[in-house]
């Protein structure tokens, strides 16, 4: 079983990235699929999720309309196209699979954990 989350990087203020989220060893149709988010010392928050049934949720109101998940069911792969980056968007985001099959904007974190998570990769946006 695995969750490879890719696409981190480094980019200044008003830049984008495109983080990547390869499944793979498991049922991808019966799990939701998500992202959170955690920089040091900060609590977790839920990014953004896409249910069993397709359903996508986003979950922060800083995100809305600069941030965009998709998902392409041949690859068992999740995109989180971000655009607009801000310095607060710094963290590392973790990629997730939910067994419960529908979105949760706490799944992840240790009071709401999920049976599988990716390895997190680092954004860090530059001023």
């Amino acid at each position: 079983v695995q969750l490879q989350a890719s696409g981190g990087g480094l980019v200044q203020a008003g830049g984008s990235l495109r983080l990547s989220c390869a499944a793979s060893g498991f049922a991808w149709d019966d799990y939701a699929i998500g992202w959170y988010r955690q920089a040091p010392g900060k609590e977790h928050e839920g990014v953004s999720c896409v249910s069993h049934s397709g359903s996508i949720t986003y979950y922060l109101d800083s995100e809305k309309g600069r941030f965009t998940m998709s998902s392409d069911a041949a690859k068992n792969t999740v995109y989180l196209q971000m655009n607009r980056l801000k310095p607060e968007d710094t963290a590392t985001y973790y990629c997730i699979a939910d067994h419960r099959g529908f979105c949760n904007k706490n799944a992840g974190s240790r009071g709401y954990p999920v049976r599988y998570r990716g390895q997190g990769t680092q954004v860090t946006v530059s001023s």
